[in-house]
């Protein structure tokens, strides 16, 4: 369907999930790749938003082509997952603010809360809401808690939050109503990093506990450029 004059916004009617995900980034890069005049694409969860300029293809064209792409739009064409190392520092008071808080409204001790939260990897849906903020799946279940019934005007960049079903990282300091349970010292946003965003949709995110001495080091070599993020 059409979204203003040099956008097309394809919407999938299946479940939200790993699996419509998949085929959703399997359809970006095929539109990508092989049709002219796209100049920019926006996955989210349940579909792919397609700029293109119209003096190059036309919006009958465009739907035409996405249309004949559709039916090969699978794993077959994406490339392999990555794995990123996330270091998350919980254990201390004034990056993980809610982690006491959030340990007693779940009923677990902090280090089961913190097991549990590191005990699996986390997928990149896409990226939205602040530049390069992951939307991300994956958490247990065990974890699901309702969000704060008064978001937070600020929240620093790099907290590690839950809120609902989903986990997140706050790329820019911003507003937000997740339980902060940590902190990275990583930075997911850098406008001035030759690759400012550092996540990707499809990537694989999981979180390592780091103690605050080893924060602050990474912190440091961070700020100092000379800090290499573990990706496999």
């Amino acid at each position: 369907m059409p979204a203003g004059d040099l956008a097309v916004l394809v919407e999938i009617d299946e479940e939200i999930g790993p699996a419509l995900s998949q085929r959703l980034r399997a359809l970006e890069a095929l539109a990508s790749r092989e049709i002219a005049g796209i100049t920019e694409t926006v996955p989210s969860f349940r579909a792919l938003l397609v700029y293109y300029d119209p003096r190059l293809v036309s919006y009958p064209q465009l739907c035409a082509a996405i249309a004949e792409r559709l039916p090969r739009a699978s794993a077959a064409v994406l490339p392999a997952t990555r794995l990123i190392e996330l270091p998350c520092c919980y254990r201390d008071p004034e990056l993980g603010f809610d982690l006491d808080q959030v340990a007693a409204r779940l009923g677990l001790s902090v280090h089961e809360l913190i097991r549990l939260q590191t005990s699996v990897d986390y997928l990149v849906y896409f990226i939205g809401f602040a530049p390069g903020q992951p939307y991300l799946t994956g958490m247990p279940e065990r974890l699901a808690i309702a969000r704060l019934e008064t978001p937070r005007t600020k929240t620093p960049q790099g907290s590690v939050g839950i809120g609902g079903t989903q986990c997140c990282v706050y790329s820019v300091e911003s507003p937000g109503g997740f339980w902060v349970l940590g902190r990275t010292p990583v930075k997911l946003y850098d406008p001035q990093a030759s690759e400012p965003v550092l996540l990707r949709p499809g990537d694989c995110l999981r979180f390592v506990e780091i103690e605050r001495r080893e924060y602050d080091r990474i912190a440091a070599a961070v700020a100092a450029r000379a800090y290499r993020v573990r990706i496999a």
